[in-house]
């Protein structure tokens, strides 16, 4: 039995110069292709845009060319495999409907397409058109073959395809890829995109899988809009004069991107273009699709991906397309803008466009689900962690999501020239050398001044020494605005920076560089809850204390908040059981590291062993301090410095002094009538001291000197490996209940280790400048102010009562009673 439409549609084919058969799609496949290759239909992408331009926006605009153009091309696609049957013959009928409604019969037909080819001015020569036109008008009157009639009496009683573009809950997620090419069957594969693998080459420097992998996600966390969003901020708070600067600072090419912005700003045009991103997103993934390179699955989870942030963002088409429009502007250097209702007619208009749907609801829920945990997974490895908070800083670390990069020598050495000059890291020194970089103590320290600021607790900004800068001191007082954020991120950021930098330079054992990764990973899983908490504590913290002499990074940190593609969003927050990339020492501990005060920089970490490097210097500087070679050697002086010390010598040898003035000065005399040896010398400098109560060198206890010095001088021998740990925490603990057997509190430790510093320092032309600094320091670890300054205003004395508010979070050492767990 003959099928009407089969036949009707086999018959306006001899109008393409095809001869007559019943079924029009039973062309050899191999010369279906050849044809449509020659009508300019390379690839099922263009069999996409060709079925879309045949119905072009509907209404009365219909082209009848068009119209038989497409019969034409659907009926090479499904003889060549590119459609179905099924979905070929719902084309067909859709657009054989169309020419029914708008013709009455088949000489209305044949006269509209007549005009139509003259129109073209008959480009294409005596192609025996006109004749094909009067053999179908004979064969209509004679009452041969499928008539109008017959024709209009089928669609009659045959409902309307529907499905035109696959309905698969699965498969409207490449209703979004329309842009490029609409994706008219399922599976992906080779014909769906001629030259797909060199177009990869070309514009996107994507070469293998792992290539292409990195490229959607670093789409998807960060793309064009990264950059464009944060010049866009900064742009809108300058002024006319700070916007042109800016534009006159770009270099060449650059410039036309600049000028869209600035076109974009002065217009009040929305300053949003992410779908620039993800858009591009899903055509990756059907590039991959069709290439063999992506699983139909992987390919489905990262397009679902792209989608779900597009959701987030768009309620509908047209706002999705505006904002795409505005990123090609942008990515163009020319505004697209004004072109974008003809650019975007069909797929906004075509009554066929396979965004007909409503964009929201569009993707089951399922779909989007699947496609969070993916992309999760594709970040899974702890490394991610670092490459996030590294990339904050560098945005190009972006690119090194999922497989491992194998980086080129150049940049290799110069993350080995980084590690080398601002950290004097070595490979040598093996990766434990990176835990010294791990600073819980210095987090503890700042989350104390932040509680203790929220509750006006923090120590009085009058010093026995003087008072900080005003600007330090609002430094300080500003941390209360931070009090329920855990200040972990600020270390923890500049520690994944330097491990990132460590991968980066391939010297160091790559398994353990990763259980750093997992250990960094599964602190900040204990502080921060999700990305958000993180991120704001970020924030937070760099606005109080941005890195010296560089612009805070704020603006960069709360793009992560903002964006939901942000790879911040999409890492894995389990983090497992509780590890550190280094020891957290306990509150005791820490407290008695801080005793050294001014005399060293402050120890935000337990000590560990140096390399050899760093072990020149240090003992160059044990032995030229205090003549120590070893560690029996430094074991007995520390002993001597706990229980004797320079204090001992002031009280033998001086302090009787203070009790009978005249043999004083009668000492004085005689050193100064004569010339003095050095060590004489000496004497006569601490005499005079004496005399003048320099500093109060008579008033005030002096073991403050010693307790200083034996910690310093410990801290020196357990990085010399002179001392264990079990040995050198010994050493603390004495320190420790020493100066709560000698102070009641900071301040007078503070003045008996200024009254000692000065007491045993040796005349040099820098004395005063030496004091003056000693003294700033002091009331900087007194106030707090700068807050990292040093750590005394954070402690409770040893043996003092508690005075400090307990944080709002567990960021805090162990030993601290008060803090809330």
């Amino acid at each position: 039995m003959v099928d009407p439409l089969n036949a009707w549609w086999a018959q306006q084919l001899v109008l393409c110069d095809w001869a007559f058969t019943p079924d029009p799609l039973t062309v050899e496949a191999e010369a279906a292709v050849e044809r449509l290759a020659a009508l300019g239909v390379a690839d099922r992408g263009e069999l996409g845009w060709c079925l879309l331009e045949a119905l072009g926006i509907g209404g009365t605009s219909v082209d009848p060319g068009r119209l038989l153009a497409g019969l034409e091309v659907i009926a090479l696609g499904g003889a060549a495999g590119w459609l179905g049957e099924a979905h070929a013959r719902a084309w067909a009928q859709r657009l054989t409907e169309e020419v029914s409604a708008h013709h009455t019969s088949l000489d209305a037909w044949l006269e509209a397409l007549l005009h139509a080819r003259s129109a073209e001015g008959w480009v294409r020569g005596d192609d025996g058109f006109y004749e094909a036109c009067e053999a179908l008008s004979a064969l209509e009157h004679d009452g041969e073959g499928v008539t109008w009639e017959m024709l209009q009496e089928w669609l009659a009683t045959h409902a309307t395809p529907a499905a035109l573009w696959s309905t698969a809950p699965e498969e409207q997620v490449w209703r979004l890829r329309a842009p490029f090419s609409p994706v008219v069957e399922l599976p992906a594969g080779p014909h769906d995109w001629q030259g797909v693998e060199a177009w990869l080459e070309e514009a996107w420097q994507i070469r293998s899988r792992e290539d292409l992998l990195r490229s959607l996600l670093r789409l998807a966390s960060q793309g064009d809009r990264q950059t464009w969003d944060l010049d866009a901020g900064r742009l809108i708070e300058a002024d006319a004069e700070a916007r042109r600067q800016w534009w006159e600072a770009l270099a060449g090419g650059e410039r036309d991107y600049g000028r869209v912005m600035l076109g974009f700003l002065d217009q009040g045009e929305p300053l949003e273009w992410a779908a620039w991103d993800w858009l591009r997103l899903i055509d990756l993934a059907w590039a991959g699709a069709c290439l063999g390179w992506l699983e139909a699955q992987e390919a489905r989870d990262f397009a679902h991906h792209g989608a779900d942030l597009a959701l987030r963002r768009y309620s509908d088409w047209p706002a999705l397309a505006r904002a795409y429009q505005r990123g090609r502007s942008l990515f163009e250097g020319r505004n697209r803008l004004p072109a974008l209702d003809a650019d975007w007619a069909l797929l906004l208009h075509s009554p066929v466009s396979p965004w007909r749907p409503a964009l929201q609801g569009l993707i089951p829920e399922a779909c989007i689900a699947a496609s969070r945990d993916a992309l999760r997974a594709w970040r899974g490895d702890p490394r991610h962690w670092a490459l996030a908070l590294a990339a904050v800083r560098e945005p190009e670390f972006a690119a090194r999501q999922g497989a491992c990069l194998e980086l080129s020598a150049a940049r290799r050495e110069e993350a080995r020239r980084y590690l080398a000059e601002t950290l004097d890291l070595h490979a040598d020194e093996g990766v434990e050398a990176l835990s010294r970089y791990w600073l819980p103590a210095q987090a503890h320290h700042l989350n104390q001044l932040a509680a203790d600021a929220a509750h006006a607790a923090l120590p009085p900004a009058a010093t026995p020494f003087g008072q900080p800068i005003p600007a330090e001191l609002a430094s300080r007082d500003a941390l209360r605005q931070a009090s329920r954020h855990a200040a972990t991120i600020h270390m923890a950021e500049k520690f994944a920076f330097h491990l990132q930098m460590a991968m980066d330079s391939g010297d160091f054992d790559a398994s353990r560089l990763a259980k750093l990764a997992g250990a960094l990973q599964s602190s900040l899983c204990r502080f921060y809850p999700d990305a958000r908490r993180l991120l704001q504590a970020w924030a937070h913290w760099e606005s109080l204390l941005p890195e010296p002499e560089q612009p805070p990074m704020v603006a960069e940190i709360r793009w992560h908040l903002e964006d939901p593609g942000s790879l911040f969003h999409w890492l894995d927050w389990r983090g497992g059981a509780w590890q550190e990339p280094g020891p957290r020492p306990t509150l005791a501990h820490f407290t008695a590291m801080a005793l050294v005060g001014p005399l060293n920089s402050p120890a935000w970490s337990l000590p560990q062993p140096e390399s050899e490097r760093e072990c020149v210097a240090i003992r160059d500087w044990v032995d030229g301090h205090y003549a120590l070679h070893g560690e029996a050697e430094l074991q007995e002086f520390l002993d001597y410095l706990i229980e004797v010390g320079d204090r001992q010598e002031y009280q033998i040898n001086y302090a009787p002094y203070t009790l009978n003035h005249g043999r004083l000065a009668a000492e004085i005399a005689i050193l100064e009538s004569d010339e003095c040896s050095d060590e004489e010398g000496a004497h006569l400098l601490r005499l005079q001291r004496v005399r003048d109560n320099e500093d109060d060198c008579n008033e005030v206890d002096l073991a403050a000197w010693d307790i200083a010095q034996a910690v310093d001088l410990a801290i020196a021998g357990r990085q010399l490996g002179w001392l264990d740990e079990p040995d050198f925490l010994r050493l603390l603990e004495r320190a420790h209940a020493l100066a709560g057997r000698h102070y009641a509190s900071w301040e007078t430790y503070a003045h008996g280790l200024h009254a000692g510093f000065s007491f045993f320092m040796g005349e040099t032309p820098e004395r005063e400048s030496f004091l003056a600094g000693f003294r700033h320091a002091l009331v900087a670890w007194l106030s707090g102010a700068p807050p990292l300054a040093g750590a005394w205003a954070s402690l409770d004395f040893p043996g003092a009562r508690p005075r400090h508010w307990a944080p709002l979070h567990i960021d805090t050492l162990p030993g601290d009673s008060r803090a809330l767990h």
